[in-house]
């Protein structure tokens, strides 16, 4: 798929967005009751459920257990229809291991570990939707399930994706663009410090354009942020009206 025919010379994007806007979030915490934490998550056409457990006692074999911080443990899986090619492994397949370790890199990095030595925290993801952008969905989501538990962060982390077409860097892109053969870029940021905690690339990217496009990437992590932050104050200010006697 030529790069053209996904950006119009208006500069307008096959959705209708500009080289610069991300897709609609859609957001929502405390969607489990069961869960010590959970949010839902829609960015565009992607739906990302994300729940949180602990913290708690390491459960299965005690040679995980870590005597100066927590243990953060992830997985991550898309539902069996969250594709148009219905899948026969919601999880274990390749690409969700690779999700799944991509995931605890990021937490590990975001959460205060250091304040739970010698237990577990378990973070579940699951794509219900899928249509580009699944890792980054996924981070959002899980950054506001864990702070729905009440677990001590340094900082949100928020996850975005760019890539570059034609000759500019497009920021939030979809299953269409990310299929395109086009050069991505995926970002999770602390927004604050500006620290990047996970960069990954896939795709050739000539040198002269990278920082424009990992720039577009972290620009769209600081929006994601915005989105996120007004989410959490809403829903406490919610949940202490409810509170009220």
């Amino acid at each position: 798929m030529a790069g053209l025919e996904l950006l119009s010379d208006q500069g307008f994007r096959i959705d209708g967005r500009r080289a610069h806007e991300l897709r609609k979030i859609q957001c929502k915490l405390g969607v489990f009751s069961q869960a010590d934490g959970s949010a839902y998550v829609e960015q565009g056409n992607t739906k990302v459920l994300a729940a949180v457990y602990g913290p708690h006692e390491i459960r299965g074999s005690r040679s995980k257990l870590l005597q100066d911080k927590v243990l953060v443990n992830c997985q991550f899986s898309m539902a069996t229809f969250s594709t148009s090619e219905r899948k026969r492994r919601p999880r274990g397949d390749r690409k969700s291991q690779e999700m799944t370790m991509h995931l605890q890199q990021t937490f590990n990095a975001a959460i205060l570990t250091s304040l739970h030595p010698r237990s577990q925290i378990d973070i579940f993801v699951e794509v219900l939707q899928s249509d580009g952008g699944n890792y980054c969905a996924s981070v959002n989501a899980a950054t506001l399930a864990v702070i729905d538990a009440g677990i001590p962060m340094k900082d949100y982390v928020c996850a975005c994706s760019a890539s570059y077409l034609g000759d500019s860097p497009i920021v939030d892109i979809n299953y269409l663009e990310e299929s395109s053969g086009s050069p991505e870029i995926i970002v999770a940021v602390l927004p604050k410090s500006e620290q990047i905690v996970f960069l990954e690339m896939n795709g050739r990217l000539h040198e002269d354009n990278l920082s424009k496009v990992v720039d577009m990437a972290v620009k769209g992590c600081k929006d994601v942020y915005g989105v996120l932050d007004r989410t959490v104050r809403e829903h406490v200010s919610e949940v202490g009206t409810s509170l009220e006697p």
